[in-house]
């Protein structure tokens, strides 16, 4: 597989260009107030249902926002899901999937107050305004040893994988560190660990941590780095081939390809099922005041099947 030629690679170049729309703006000028961290889907009408963190530099992580659009930019706000909801001190990326019966789940990174310990829970319901009063219940709990967040969820007809960054926490003051760990799962919501999927590398732009963010229909990927500690909340998205094994994945380029984070990417569907005609990303940009705002954009792949050989079209938000 040429690097310059997997999904992975066209997704992430495309979040590096000028042609997007801001789906969200940053909650306010200046540092810590962020807008972004999604994780989106189609509804069975075409329409986007978008997942995503609002944070304030005064509030952390104060809500995760769920909202649908039409066509994908405007968004008409559904549900809001404040950290409090879960007794949680911040809430970080979450991740929306469609069950095998068409209901709607949340997956909702949550921070452990007074400590550096992350969980993820899950919420479901029939539909997305629903999970406002769906019960949550932690999938992922974590321990005293590692925080557990962010995660990338796929289903398919092999079951449930899952993509989650995980923060050693053995050392005070070094948490940020970061890598990714891989899961199996009948249902989506009882998991396997099946050994790290991705680490960052040792004299690399990734060497302080790598935090997988989309996986595309090739196997390949998209993901967070950075080399160092002074570089946290400022990650850049990298790519990445499928390893040797199952869920595991390999990156190679010496430099990052954007300086977007936490890119997803949904699948359009295409005249041939189970084929991809393009992807609607969606990614987490800084800007010059050091906020950050939610923004989209469009690649549509030439050839109907989306095949790693096709070539990307201009991109259109």
């Amino acid at each position: 597989m040429n690097g310059h030629d997997t999904l992975a690679a066209r997704v992430a170049a495309a979040s590096s260009g000028t042609a997007y729309a801001v789906v969200a703006p940053a909650p306010a000028p200046g540092e810590g107030n962020w807008a972004g961290a999604p994780s989106a889907a189609l509804d069975d009408d075409g329409s986007f249902v978008v997942a995503y963190r609002v944070r304030t530099a005064k509030l952390r992580g104060a809500a995760t926002l769920v909202g649908r659009s039409p066509d994908g930019i405007n968004l008409t706000p559904v549900v809001t899901l404040d950290k409090e909801r879960f007794g949680a001190e911040s809430l970080e990326r979450p991740a929306l999937v469609r069950t095998e019966k068409g209901r709607w789940r949340l997956y909702v990174s949550c921070a452990t107050p007074g400590s550096k310990h992350w969980r993820i829970d899950a919420l479901e319901a029939d539909d997305p305004a629903g999970l406002d009063v769906a019960e949550p219940r932690t999938v992922f709990a974590g321990d005293a040893h590692e925080g557990i967040k962010d995660p990338v969820i796929r289903r398919t007809t092999r079951g449930w994988h899952a993509w989650v960054c995980c923060h050693p926490l053995q050392v005070r003051g070094e948490e940020d560190r970061m890598w990714t760990r891989y899961a199996r799962s009948d249902d989506g919501l009882r998991w396997q660990w099946h050994g790290v999927a991705l680490r960052g590398r040792q004299g690399a732009w990734d060497a302080r941590g790598a935090r997988v963010t989309a996986v595309l229909p090739d196997g390949s990927a998209t993901y967070d780095g950075r080399a160092s500690k002074a570089e946290n909340f400022s990650e850049r998205t990298g790519t990445a081939f499928p390893g040797a094994t199952p869920g595991s994945l390999e990156a190679r380029a010496d430099e990052p390809v954007s300086a977007a984070r936490y890119l997803d990417a949904v699948p359009l569907p295409a005249a041939m099922p189970g084929s991809t005609s393009g992807f609607r990303l969606y990614y987490e940009a800084p800007l010059p005041d050091g906020s950050h705002e939610l923004r989209t954009r469009m690649l549509m792949l030439e050839e109907a099947g989306g095949a790693p050989g096709g070539r990307p079209v201009a991109p259109s938000a």
